[in-house]
């Protein structure tokens, strides 16, 4: 039984021992590491790590790599950046390639922009490789920008914009979307203040340093080193178009005048007919009165049997004559009675 015990425990001391050797040898082959490379990183330090869930080996390569390029960096600001989800190997990466170039930046300005969200490293390739930027962009789908000049007619521009990072901006600096707007406008304004479309064809310069006159760049992440113009092209006479389209508008405007006036004379027109009517009706109505004042003046004795055919004769001799004339028509004739005897008149 003694014997079963003690082979049980042998066994768990070298399962122990082997479990104590490997997380050792772990930790003794980075603290070698960086004891060759005169970083100093010691066996606690890397424990340390371990215990507040950092990564030792990326701490110990990062620390070696910027000690081999003469770059002095504490442990500790190295575990405070991998703590803060910074990415370690970029920022060291950008301190040695900045410092290859001779361009400033420490770690807490390196730490800082790469805590902001933007790559370090690619900034300080852009400071040593200045980039391109199309203005506008092609990706947006608008393949250039237009502008109309004085006299009217419409340029198509295509312009290129040659920046380089700037470190002391990038952080809270704007990107280069602001840049491609601002050029945009630079450029309209540019082609708009011209003359003439041929001033801008003849020089397409004078977009180039116009637009840099105005300080496009002050409060980027990027120093603008020149505007190209790639390309101008004439577009549309925009002048003209809106012309056509005035005068198709006052043709309109005045159409609906014309048609206004035109309702007004036909109804004033309706209403002067319904006033003939009237008038007529109130005629056709007095001449209805007419027989009842003869037969009452036949009545008092104020007319005679003869006093009323000569009327009649003269009425008719009228109506002949208007009608040989052609000044008139015929007036229907009353059917004559046949004289009646009657008392002489005095």
């Amino acid at each position: 039984m003694i014997a079963q015990l003690s082979i049980v425990l042998l066994i768990l001391l070298v399962i122990a021992g082997l479990i104590a050797f490997f997380f050792v040898m772990k930790y003794v082959k980075l603290w070698v590491q960086g004891w060759a490379s005169n970083a100093d990183v010691s066996m606690l330090s890397l424990i340390g790590m371990s215990l507040r869930k950092v990564d030792p080996g990326t701490i110990v390569n990062a620390k070696i790599a910027a000690i081999k390029a003469g770059i002095t960096i504490a442990t500790d600001e190295l575990e405070s950046l991998y703590l803060a989800h910074g990415n370690v190997p970029n920022v060291v990466t950008a301190l040695i390639a900045a410092d290859k170039a001779n361009i400033p930046l420490n770690f807490k300005r390196a730490s800082s922009i790469d805590l902001a969200g933007r790559d370090i490293y690619a900034a300080v390739q852009t400071s040593v490789n200045p980039k391109v930027i199309d203005c506008p962009d092609p990706a947006k789908g608008r393949p250039t920008i237009d502008a109309v000049a004085k006299d009217g007619i419409q340029l198509r521009a295509k312009a290129r914009v040659t920046v380089r990072t700037n470190l002391d901006q990038l952080v809270g600096g704007a990107t280069e979307e602001t840049i491609i707007a601002r050029v945009g406008e630079g450029i309209v304004t540019t082609i708009g203040s011209a003359d003439t479309y041929k001033r801008v064809l003849e020089n397409p310069d004078m977009i180039s340093k116009k637009v840099l006159e105005k300080g496009l760049d002050a409060g980027t992440a990027f120093e603008i080193l020149s505007i190209d113009i790639a390309d101008v092209d004439v577009g549309e006479n925009i002048g003209a178009r809106l012309q056509s389209d005035q005068a198709e508008a006052d043709k309109r405007v005045a159409q609906a005048r014309a048609e206004v006036r035109r309702a007004t004379a036909v109804a004033t027109e309706q209403e002067m007919k319904a006033r003939v009517q009237e008038m007529r009706a109130k005629v056709v109505e007095a001449e209805a009165e007419v027989p009842k004042a003869m037969a009452e003046a036949f009545r008092n004795g104020n007319l005679g049997i003869m006093d009323y055919y000569r009327m009649r004769n003269i009425q008719a001799d009228t109506s002949m004559r208007d009608t040989i004339a052609g000044t008139g028509h015929a007036q229907p004739q009353e059917p004559q009675q046949p004289q009646q005897p009657g008392p002489a008149q005095p």
